[in-house]
């Protein structure tokens, strides 16, 4: 899958295996707030980084990653997730 960010900065995502989905699903730790609402993400630039390495299809070297911004960083990372979420909350016949 091929995704444009808001610089115009095009990627290709990795159709990555089920089993890279869920350790980079169980990765991501949500701080929560005292009304029970996602405020953030703990550890959240090893996060992204983790997400960046295991997901995009081509350079993940440390020189790619430092050439993005954190606002595209975190673009990425967003993208990211609503194409591995896709079908997460559809019933199975």
């Amino acid at each position: 899958m091929d995704i444009k960010l808001e610089t115009g900065t095009k990627l290709k995502l990795r159709d990555v295996s089920l089993d890279e989905r869920d350790e980079m699903l169980d990765s991501v730790e949500y701080e929560i707030n005292a009304e029970g609402k996602v405020q953030g993400v703990k550890m959240m630039n090893g996060t992204i980084t983790k997400w960046l390495r295991m997901g995009l299809d081509g350079d993940t070297s440390d020189e790619f990653l430092k050439t993005l911004s954190f606002e595209e960083r975190v673009e990425i990372f967003t993208k990211m997730q609503e194409n591995i979420l896709v079908g997460e909350g559809k019933a199975s016949d």
